[in-house]
């Protein structure tokens, strides 16, 4: 395994019964990366993440965890990997403290590591104030920091995080991606599945999206979204759509296609790649009465690169 990958998957497949939950699923975790992890409902990610966190051995394929094997050589795996499930686990009866000198304790820390441990981890997470609270009287978005919180106390080299925003309110969710981001400057690697496109495309550095058990892409997130940006495309946005805009621009050499964006009053225009003349697109708004709001080459955001690859509907 490369130094700059700290996780491969080769070929995995998962088989419930009759349902093929995951289909030859391939792809790496590159070190010290935030990797964003996304699909529909059904899709496999809970799956893999399972098998990723030692939880399930894999029926076909390989997983190498820091050159280590997650099905013969699971016990050093679990040593180096935390695990944040989408929900919170038992134990809310205990403190915040007790909780997690639970878990440093099960993982082999002494009494005087766990206490700096704890109190550094609480530091970081912004809930040193919370350490003598008994969980279940902490709101959700506390209850998931004391997750996260959880998954630190070995210090692992590799964060495996399921939906960690589920649930959160906006200001919940931006703190705790704040957290993330100050995870991985302590060199920490993130793998993280979520629904919030948005949050990822600026999290992350790193994408896999999986459809119906299938590796639709990984790579970067700048290497997706200029496989999903045509070439010659512009985005024009007005203050009104005006049709004489649309006939002039369909009118130009070298024109390809256009549509309207939805819920906005933008032309997604395609001009051929050569020669490309986008000052004569401006001409063409200003000569029939358009009104510009702005302007940009069109590049697909994450969540339009995501309905693009993903089919719609739940798996059956």
């Amino acid at each position: 395994m490369s130094d700059s990958l700290c996780c491969q998957v080769q070929h995995l497949s998962h088989l419930y019964k009759t349902h093929l939950a995951v289909n030859q699923v391939t792809f790496d975790i590159t070190s010290q990366s935030i990797h964003g992890f996304v699909g529909p409902n059904g899709a496999g990610k809970t799956t893999t993440l399972k098998v990723l966190a030692t939880l399930a051995k894999p029926q076909s394929g390989k997983v190498t965890m820091f050159g280590m094997d997650v099905a013969t050589q699971f016990k050093s795996v679990r040593r180096r990997i935390g695990y944040m499930q989408d929900h919170f686990s038992i134990y809310r009866k205990m403190t915040v403290f007790e909780y997690l000198d639970f878990f440093g304790a099960a993982y082999g820390l002494s009494q005087a590591e766990r206490d700096k441990t704890i109190t550094d981890i609480l530091a970081l997470t912004d809930m040193s104030g919370r350490r003598d609270d008994l969980i279940t009287g902490l709101s959700r978005g506390m209850q998931q920091r004391v997750s996260l919180a959880r998954a630190l106390v070995h210090d692992p080299d590799l964060l495996l995080l399921d939906e960690p925003a589920s649930g959160l309110d906006p200001r919940a969710r931006i703190e705790l991606m704040e957290i993330l981001q100050e995870l991985r400057s302590l060199g920490k690697t993130i793998f993280i599945s979520s629904h919030i496109l948005s949050e990822l495309s600026t999290l992350c550095d790193h994408v896999t999206i999986l459809d119906r058990g299938e590796v639709k892409y990984t790579g970067t997130i700048g290497g997706l979204v200029k496989d999903q940006s045509p070439e010659g495309a512009y985005r024009i946005e007005l203050e009104a759509l005006i049709p004489e805009v649309e006939t002039a621009l369909r009118a130009l050499p070298g024109f390809v296609s256009l549509e309207t964006v939805a819920q906005s009053n933008a032309y997604r225009v395609r001009m051929e790649a050569t020669p490309r003349n986008p000052t004569r697109l401006l001409e063409v708004v200003f000569q029939n009465g358009g009104q510009l709001k702005s302007f940009r080459e069109d590049v697909r955001q994450l969540s339009e690169a995501f309905m693009d690859l993903t089919q719609p509907g739940v798996r059956s």
